[in-house]
């Protein structure tokens, strides 16, 4: 359930971004709303990088590359919420 919910969320997320995009970047609602993703994000990149062990990726090439696209993901869309938000 814990998973399936995470999923959710996470495609939740997606479909405001799809069907609201000019609300998130042309109304002081969708600027908070910008903001709140973009800590989200950031969390979710900390996390990644300094809470799960690398013990999990090191030393395995399919885990390594994945490591390092899912943690330029999370990077690229903490900024782009984040800049968005703040201009």
């Amino acid at each position: 359930m814990h998973t399936f919910f995470i999923a959710f969320t996470v495609f939740a997320m997606g479909v405001l971004c799809i069907t609201s995009y000019a609300d998130l970047i042309g109304t002081k609602l969708g600027k908070h709303i910008c903001f709140g993703l973009g800590v989200f994000w950031t969390i979710r990149l900390f996390v990644q990088l300094f809470v799960y062990s690398p013990k999990l990726w090191k030393g395995k090439t399919f885990e390594t590359i994945v490591h390092i696209l899912f943690s330029l993901f999370w990077t690229y869309m903490g900024v782009v919420f984040l800049w968005t938000a703040l201009n």
